[in-house]
């Protein structure tokens, strides 16, 4: 941090031409240059709390190294439950055939039936 210079010599002066007395000048030249001390210090302080908090807030390259190290473990996660579902949707897939021919033989099955019924009721074949 650069430090606020402040003339106290000089502004003495520029107050004894504008009719201070030389103690009164030298006076208010030190009382400025107190303030003026004290608020460059206080800055300061404010500056290095923020420059603190601020180096918290930011990543190192371990953090960012973390982080890749992270996905790619969530990325090996999601690849294996993208398999597991493929593994999944194949079975019910095969599941689903099997049923849709089971109904497929049963639907036959109850009209040959319902045509054996029909033909016996209404006497089609003769017995």
């Amino acid at each position: 941090m650069t430090a606020i210079t402040f003339d106290s010599l000089g502004y003495a002066k520029k107050l004894e031409e504008a009719g201070f007395t030389r103690q009164q000048a030298e006076i208010q030249a030190c009382a400025l240059r107190e303030q003026l001390d004290a608020q460059n210090n206080a800055f300061q302080r404010l500056m290095e709390s923020h420059d603190e908090s601020s180096r918290k807030e930011l990543a190192t390259k371990g953090d960012v190294q973390d982080t890749r190290l992270e996905i790619e473990k969530v990325r090996a996660e999601v690849e294996k439950v993208r398999a597991e579902v493929e593994k999944v949707r194949a079975e019910l897939k095969t599941d689903i055939e099997k049923v849709r021919y089971d109904l497929l033989k049963w639907q036959i099955a109850g009209w040959v039936a319902l045509a054996a019924i029909m033909a016996k009721g209404f006497g089609w074949l003769g017995f």
